[in-house]
C-alpha cells in the first residue's frame, strides 16, 4: 500500500471515528454521508480502535465509588482512594486501576515535581495509561534498583523513561541492582556516591508510586528468582502478608516482618516513604487485600489505587482483625 493510500485511509478512519464518537452519528448515517457501505464503516471504526486512533475509556460515575473511598479515608486516615470497577480479565483490571493513577498524576504534577518510581506491573501500567497532553518540566526518579529478569516493562528505569516521554519530563536511573546477597552488601552499596545521589533525589520526591505485593509462590519476586517458593512459604508462616515496593516485608498490622528476606534490596525504605507528601500504593489484583491492609496500617500510604472488590475486602478484613485484636 502506498503512503498516499495509507494516509487517505487514516484520514477516513479519523473522520468516521469523529462522526461516531464526537458527533453521535450512527454507522448507517455515516455510511450514507461518506458514500460507503455500512459494513465498511463498521470495519474502519474497528480498525481505528486497533491502530490507536480511538481510545475509549469507561469512567465510572463518582457515586459508584464515592462511598467506598470515604470509608477507606475515614478508616485509615489516607488522603484519597482511587477505586476502579472490577473486571475478570487481569490486564483490563490493571489498566483500569492504572488509568485512575495516571489521571491523578496529571492533576498533581507541575513544573519542578519529582516522582519516585517503584517496580512492577501495576506501576508500569500507569505509563501506558497516560493520555492527557501537556508538557511538564518534572522528573521521574527510580526508587529501587533494576533487575535483569524483571524485563523492560517492570523495571523502574524503563517505567521512568516512558513516563518522561508522556509528560515531557526527564528520567533518572538508579545504577544499582535491586537485589543483593545480604544486608551488609546492600549497606556498602548505599555508600556509593552515584547510588546515594539518586536515592537522595528520590527521597525529596513530591509523589512516590509503589506496588504492593502478596506472598504467593507465583509472585513476581519468585518469577524473577529473587526468592524461592520455600522462602515465600516460610515467610507466610511467620506472619508476613505482603511487601511494599518489592522488599519491605510487613505483617497484617503493618509492622516489619522477621524474615531473612528482609534488608537485601536497594531502594527507598518505609522510613523514606513516610517523608514523601503523596505515596501512591497501586494494587489491582484481588489476591492482595491482606498485603494492602498491612501497607495501609504502616501509616505511610497517602493515596490507595485498587479495585472495588479489594476495597470491600480490605474494610471487612480490617474490621475482623481489629475486633479480634481487641
Amino acid at each position: 500500500m502506498s503512503e498516499r493510500v495509507e494516509s487517505a485511509e487514516v484520514a477516513l478512519m479519523t473522520e468516521i471515528a469523529s462522526l461516531y464518537y464526537v458527533e453521535g452519528e450512527t454507522q448507517e448515517a455515516i455510511a450514507n454521508r461518506l458514500g460507503i457501505s455500512r459494513v465498511k464503516a463498521g470495519r474502519l471504526l474497528k480498525r481505528a480502535h486497533a491502530e490507536g486512533i480511538v481510545d475509549v475509556r469507561v469512567r465510572q460515575h463518582p457515586a459508584v465509588s464515592a462511598e467506598l473511598e470515604q470509608a477507606l479515608i475515614r478508616r485509615f486516615g489516607i488522603k484519597r482512594a482511587l477505586i476502579a470497577l472490577d473486571h475478570t480479565e487481569p490486564d483490563v483490571q490493571r489498566s483500569g486501576v492504572a488509568s485512575l493513577v495516571a489521571d491523578h498524576l496529571s492533576r498533581e504534577l507541575h513544573d519542578g515535581s519529582i516522582v519516585a518510581v517503584g517496580m512492577g506491573r501495576n506501576v508500569g501500567a500507569v505509563a501506558d495509561n497516560v493520555f492527557e497532553q501537556g508538557e511538564r518540566k518534572c522528573s521521574f526518579v527510580c526508587a529501587i534498583g533494576g533487575s535483569l529478569r524483571a524485563g523492560e516493562y517492570m523495571n523502574p528505569d524503563h517505567i521512568c523513561r516512558r513516563l518522561a516521554v508522556k509528560y515531557g519530563g526527564e528520567s533518572e536511573t538508579l545504577y544499582a541492582p535491586a537485589l543483593v546477597q545480604n544486608p551488609a552488601l546492600r549497606d556498602s552499596m548505599y555508600e556509593n556516591p552515584t547510588v546515594r545521589q539518586t536515592l537522595d533525589r528520590a527521597r525529596r520526591a513530591d509523589i512516590a508510586m509503589i506496588g504492593v505485593g502478596d506472598l504467593s509462590e507465583d509472585s513476581n519476586m519468585v518469577r524473577m528468582g529473587w526468592f524461592t517458593p520455600q522462602e515465600i512459604a516460610e515467610a507466610r508462616l511467620s506472619g508476613t502478608v505482603g511487601d511494599m515496593m518489592g522488599y519491605d516485608f510487613i505483617d497484617m498490622h503493618g509492622r516489619p516482618s522477621e524474615t531473612p528476606m528482609q534488608g537485601r534490596v536497594i531502594g527507598l525504605t518505609i522510613t523514606d516513604l513516610a517523608r514523601i507528601p503523596d505515596v501512591v500504593a497501586i494494587a489491582s489484583e484481588n489476591t492482595k487485600a491482606a498485603g494492602i491492609l498491612g501497607a495501609l496500617r504502616t501509616g505511610v500510604i497517602d493515596t490507595l489505587a485498587t479495585s472495588v472488590t479489594n476495597a470491600h475486602t480490605i474494610l471487612r478484613l480490617d474490621e475482623a482483625t481489629t475486633s479480634t485484636a481487641s
